[in-house]
């Protein structure tokens, strides 16, 4: 049974859905027609939910999809527009706005849990960010993808950040710097995204993945993710210092012991956590 995560309490509709997919495996499904703009509302729905999740042990796996032929056409133009005549220009609104959705793709990254991104359509400028934040991302062989800013006079310096560490750094500044839409092989050469699947068997694939994830050690998840995460900006000395660590510490915790027990065992394992 899906949820609705509406604006207000009671709200008919919503600009966010959760829905449980299946035991340990949590969809958010962006609902903001008819682009899935990034708005401060949607931004802040995200927040939410991801906040409650983090919290929440019995979840394995989010997804993260999206209704309608775009998946996210990155940040509300028209609502920064608005802000022009504030008495800053609005200024301070940019930056709550552009932190706001800095500090989703940061909560993403440090989510205990795996995040997919599942795409079927366009994902352009933050829209792409998202995609770029999430650990896996699969999408129809029809998806484009794209940092336009530059089209517009306004450089995409946020989903640069995501883009340049998901992608080869010179195949992301081609996006960047021409603002051109690149097709789903284009984005699988660049490193973009995981699989290219038919639009047909997208949501198949989906929880297959998300279902074999699941299925592992969470305490192992949990770990690894930080691991990877804490290690991919430090030196190759640094990272093996960051990895042997966290190898001893998670040979110490209850899956270590069990998931070794099982295999030796040869049975599969129960996981305590």
């Amino acid at each position: 049974m899906a949820d609705i995560v509406s604006l207000r309490p009671g709200e008919p509709g919503g600009i966010l859905i959760r829905e449980m997919a299946a035991s340990g495996i949590v969809r958010l499904t962006l609902n903001n027609p008819p682009a899935n703009a990034l708005s401060v509302a949607l931004l802040g729905a995200l927040h939410a939910e991801l906040d409650a999740i983090a919290a929440d042990e019995t979840i394995r796996v989010v997804v993260i999809a999206a209704h309608g032929p775009l998946f996210s056409a990155g940040h509300d133009l028209k609502e920064l527009t608005a802000r022009r005549s504030d008495g800053d220009g609005g200024r301070a609104f940019f930056v709550e706005t552009m932190q706001l959705c800095a500090d989703l793709m940061l909560k993403i990254a440090a989510l205990p849990q795996p995040v997919i991104a599942e795409i079927d359509g366009l994902a352009t400028a933050a829209g792409c960010q998202l995609v770029a934040s999430c650990d896996l991302a699969i999408c129809t062989d029809s998806s484009t993808f794209c940092t336009p800013g530059v089209n517009i006079g306004l450089f995409c310096a946020t989903p640069a950040v995501a883009v340049t560490r998901a992608a080869h750094r010179k195949q992301a500044m081609e996006m960047l710097l021409t603002g051109e839409t690149i097709d789903a092989s284009t984005a699988k050469d660049f490193g973009l995204v995981n699989r290219i699947v038919p639009k047909q068997y997208l949501r198949q694939v989906i929880d297959k993945y998300a279902a074999v994830i699941a299925s592992k050690s969470p305490e192992a998840l949990r770990i690894g993710k930080a691991a990877v995460n804490r290690q991919a900006g430090l030196c190759v000395e640094e990272a093996y210092r960051v990895a042997v660590e966290t190898m001893a510490d998670n040979m110490l915790e209850a899956d270590a012991k069990e998931g070794i027990g099982a295999f030796l065992e040869k049975r599969m394992p129960v996981w305590p956590s």
